[in-house]
């Protein structure tokens, strides 16, 4: 089966000491998702990041409710962390967060690997579009949470 992948990467003026620590709370995530999702951390708080974690989450996609787990497979604070999709809509979902210093600031990179249930077709008609709007929406909460010094998207 075909994999994807996807690359965003979104520039705030706000330093990584800042930037991190927000993403390294993940009950974070929830604000970072879009709301048509209905996306609710089902993982009791203290959620404490490190190798191995498992984070169960709620999510509904086009009408239909899943439940998704993620491991985090790399913890390494505060330039990168990996989560891995163990169950879910996904037959494959490896996302590497990537946090740069920058002018100042902090550049976000978001590097998904995928392959959806369906496959090419699916991905066609469903899958890339709404990844892009998630990772759109994820941009726009960021520049609303830090501030924006401009972003780049990538596809």
């Amino acid at each position: 089966m075909k994999e994807f992948t996807f690359q965003s990467e979104t520039c705030v003026p706000r330093p990584r000491s800042e930037v991190f620590p927000f993403f390294a709370e993940a009950s974070n995530l929830q604000t970072l998702t879009p709301p048509w999702l209905k996306f609710e951390v089902l993982t009791p708080s203290p959620i404490i990041l490190r190798p191995g974690t498992l984070i169960d989450y709620r999510i509904t996609v086009h009408g239909l409710p899943i439940r998704w787990r993620t491991e985090i497979t790399e913890w390494d604070p505060p330039h990168r962390f990996v989560d891995v999709q163990l169950s879910g809509p996904y037959t494959l979902w490896h996302h590497t967060h990537t946090f740069e210093e920058r002018d100042g600031g902090t550049l976000c990179l978001d590097r998904v690997r995928y392959r959806p249930r369906g496959g090419a077709l699916v991905h066609w008609l469903f899958v890339r579009r709404d990844v892009e709007r998630i990772f759109e929406y994820r941009q726009q909460r960021l520049k609303d949470i830090f501030g924006s010094s401009g972003f780049l998207v990538g596809g």
